[in-house]
């Protein structure tokens, strides 16, 4: 058995994400220690993520660290990931999923029907604040950034009448108290990858592959590689107001995308079935820029 060291960054989740794939691997009789690595997102805690603009910018310098074999595998949350990753890396698995959806939380509001006019909402996630807007157009939209504790503060404190959040990173941190709803998607189409994990190696590390393999799940892998086909086609990053959500429906594969306005006046959506993952993903992606989600892109790159 090996001695294996993750790379991961320092927050309460991403060290719940590396020590759960750590436990896993020493079921397995290896022995495992985790580095914490501190990357340019966790260093830039006060601007919105749409407006920083660094391309892998939770992931780089963990990326670093496995070129430079200070660390053997990376955990990371794959909707960090951008969709092209550098030469000389490759996703050695992708474990079973959590859930991909939103959550709404509040301390008084049941959901977001129920907010009063102009109540302030955090998130600084333009994909999510172009869908609570096309929804709420009067509520009043506040970056929200830090860690998932530094925000569950600010909503206990009052600063905000409800916040925005990733259902799956809720459930792995046992922080569900306050969520009032898992928002569907048909409301909220969700990040491309939300709720999956990328375990990512040096390109070719036959070894390290071997030791990984029993962590991949088939069906993330597809749905996963669906929704970042999508956003490849779409040029798009991690941080544009591009949503994408596929599963698997009696044995076929969907796929429901949106692309949207920062504003929420416009909010194109596109839903496709298929067999091939990546072929679905660059299908819809294609018919989404075609309707005019090209424009809005464009529109949003020159604001962001």
């Amino acid at each position: 058995m090996a001695h294996l060291r993750i790379g991961s960054r320092g927050s309460q989740l991403a060290l719940w994400q590396s020590n759960h794939i750590s436990a896993l691997l020493r079921e397995r009789g290896h022995s495992v220690e985790i580095q914490i690595i501190h990357t340019t997102g966790d260093k830039i805690t006060d601007v919105a993520l749409a407006k920083v603009g660094t391309k892998g910018m939770f992931t780089k310098e963990i990326e670093e660290a496995l070129a430079a074999n200070q660390v053997d595998l990376a955990v990371h949350s794959l909707k960090d990931l951008p969709t092209e990753l550098p030469p000389g890396f490759e996703i050695a698995a992708i474990p079973q999923r959590e859930s991909p959806l939103d959550a709404f939380l509040s301390l008084q509001f049941a959901d977001i029907r129920d907010l009063p006019q102009r109540a302030r909402v955090g998130t600084s996630s333009l994909r999510r604040q172009a869908q609570i807007k096309a929804f709420r157009p009067d509520l009043d939209i506040h970056p929200l950034r830090g860690n998932v504790d530094t925000r569950l503060r600010k909503l206990e404190e009052g600063e905000y009448g409800a916040i925005i959040l990733a259902a799956a990173g809720l459930n792995r941190l046992g922080l569900t108290k306050h969520v009032k709803q898992v928002i569907p998607a048909a409301t909220m189409c969700p990040a491309a990858g939300q709720g999956a994990l990328a375990i990512e190696i040096r390109e070719n590390d036959v070894a390290m592959r071997e030791h990984l393999a029993f962590l991949d799940d088939v069906n993330a892998r597809a749905t996963v590689t669906c929704e970042r086909a999508l956003l490849n086609a779409m040029g798009g990053g991690c941080q544009v107001p591009i949503g994408a959500l596929a599963a698997y429906d009696k044995g076929d594969l969907s796929l429901e995308a949106i692309v949207a306005s920062p504003s929420g006046t416009e909010v194109l959506r596109e839903r496709g079935t298929g067999a091939n993952p990546e072929k679905l993903g660059a299908e819809v992606g294609k018919r989404l820029l075609e309707r005019g989600g090209q424009v809005i892109l464009e529109g949003v790159y020159k604001t962001v």
